[in-house]
C-alpha cells in the first residue's frame, strides 16, 4: 500500500490507535508504522487478528504491539495506556478511532457509552502519559459531525448523535489541551466503503451506500480514508480543529 507519510517522519514517536485490529484503524496503524512510529494496536476481542497485524508490521521492519482493552471499562483502559507507556514510553499520538453502536445485543445506551463516555475517559487516562507536543486525533463521520443541522438515515441517527456528543465533549477540552501543549484534530469523513458500519447500514437499509455515493459523487474506501487520518497526525492543525475528508456540500454548517 502507498504511504501518505514520509519514511522516518515519525521515527522515535509512539502512537496508540484505538480499534485498530481491522478497517480504518488497522490501515492507519500500518501508515504510522511505515513512517517509523512505534504503534500500539488496540482491540476488544479479536486478539488473533491484532497479532496478525503486529506480525505484518514487524515483518515490514516496523515496531508494534497488540493490547486488548474494552474501552467502556475504566480498568481496562488504564491497563491499555500504562502498557503502552511502559513498553514504548510517552505517547506522541493518540488516534481515537474506535466507535460503534449498531451492533446487535448491546445495551440501549451502548452507543453513548462508547462514543462519548469512553472517548473522554481514554483521553483523561492518557493525559499524564502524553509527550510534550502530542496530538490527539478523533475520527468521526460527516453524518455525525453535522447531525444537528443535517438529518441522517434513522438507522444511524443514535450513533451519529452519540459520536457528536463525544466530539463536543472533547472539544470542550481544547483550552486545556492548548495549555498543556497538546494538539487536537477531528477528522470527519463521509460514509466509507468497506467498513463494518457501512455493512450494517446496508443490511438495515438496502441501497443506502449506493444512494449516498450518487449524492456525494464518490466515497472513500478504507485505505484512502485511513491515509487522511494518518496525515492528520503530522499536518498542521486545520481551522476549527477539523479536517474534512470528501465532499461536504450536502451538509449544512451549524
Amino acid at each position: 500500500m502507498n504511504t501518505p507519510l514520509a519514511p522516518g517522519s515519525l521515527a522515535g514517536k509512539t502512537a496508540l490507535v484505538t480499534g485498530s485490529s481491522r478497517g480504518i484503524g488497522a490501515d492507519t496503524a500500518r501508515y504510522l508504522a511505515a513512517a517509523g512510529a512505534r504503534v500500539v494496536i488496540n482491540y476488544r476481542n479479536k486478539a488473533a487478528r491484532a497479532e496478525k497485524l503486529v506480525g505484518e508490521i514487524t515483518a515490514a521492519g516496523g515496531t508494534a504491539i497488540a493490547v486488548g482493552a474494552d474501552l467502556t471499562d475504566a480498568d481496562s483502559v488504564r491497563e491499555l495506556i500504562t502498557t503502552a507507556a511502559d513498553t514504548f514510553g510517552p505517547l506522541d499520538v493518540l488516534v481515537l478511532n474506535a466507535s460503534g453502536g449498531m451492533e446487535s445485543g448491546m445495551a440501549a445506551d451502548y452507543a453513548l457509552t462508547l462514543n462519548r463516555d469512553a472517548q473522554v475517559n481514554v483521553v483523561d487516562t492518557a493525559l499524564p502519559y502524553l509527550a510534550a507536543g502530542a496530538r490527539i486525533v478523533f475520527v468521526t463521520s460527516h453524518q455525525a459531525h453535522f447531525i444537528r443541522t443535517t438529518a441522517t438515515m434513522p438507522e444511524y441517527e443514535p450513533v451519529a448523535l452519540s459520536k457528536r456528543a463525544g466530539e463536543d465533549a472533547l472539544r470542550e477540552k481544547i483550552p486545556a489541551f492548548d495549555a498543556a501543549g497538546i494538539e487536537f484534530v477531528v477528522v470527519s469523513g463521509d460514509m466509507i466503503e468497506g467498513t463494518i458500519t457501512a455493512t450494517l447500514l446496508e443490511r438495515a437499509n438496502p441501497g443506502a451506500i449506493d444512494a449516498r455515493k450518487q449524492d456525494a459523487g464518490r466515497l472513500y474506501n478504507v485505505s484512502e480514508f485511513a491515509a487522511e487520518v494518518a496525515s492528520a497526525v503530522v499536518e498542521p492543525v486545520p481551522a476549527e480543529n477539523t479536517r474534512y475528508v470528501g465532499d461536504v456540500s450536502g451538509f449544512a454548517a451549524e
